[in-house]
């Protein structure tokens, strides 16, 4: 399941994962910000999600790989924290129609927009800091 080829494309906002059976997918930068695995985004449990707003002109600044079983983005948000392993990119690329769907429908049940700026709540301070 691991990609045999790994691309950044700046300009269009894309992660493009190509795979040796001949399949090439290309993962929006949005949509890996906002479903981000961080416990920053996905909380400590259900029900706990951090819903992300505001992330469409987010671009990946770097990647690098954790291990072999993971790459760890670094958002131009600042946001680092989201380790994909290759079986979640490999599930976002399979179910992405269904993933943005669901995350719009999310929206529309917070009555939020998808361009709102991020509210910034008293919890997510710290973890994320570069100054230490």
């Amino acid at each position: 399941m691991i990609p045999s080829n790994v691309v950044v494309h700046q300009q269009s906002k894309v992660l493009e994962l190509a795979y040796e059976d001949g399949q090439t997918y290309r993962l929006p930068f949005e949509l890996l910000r906002v479903v981000s695995p961080s416990a920053e985004v996905q909380g400590h449990g259900p029900g706990q999600e951090t819903l992300q707003t505001g992330k469409r002109d987010v671009v990946i600044s770097s990647l690098e790989p954790v291990g072999h079983y993971a790459l760890k983005p670094t958002f131009s948000d600042g946001h680092d924290s989201g380790l994909y392993s290759w079986e979640y990119l490999r599930f976002l690329c399979e179910n992405q129609d269904q993933i943005w769907k669901e995350y719009l429908e999310k929206l529309a049940a917070a009555g939020l927009d998808r361009d709102a700026p991020m509210a910034t709540t008293g919890h997510s301070h710290g973890h994320s800091c570069g100054s230490h």
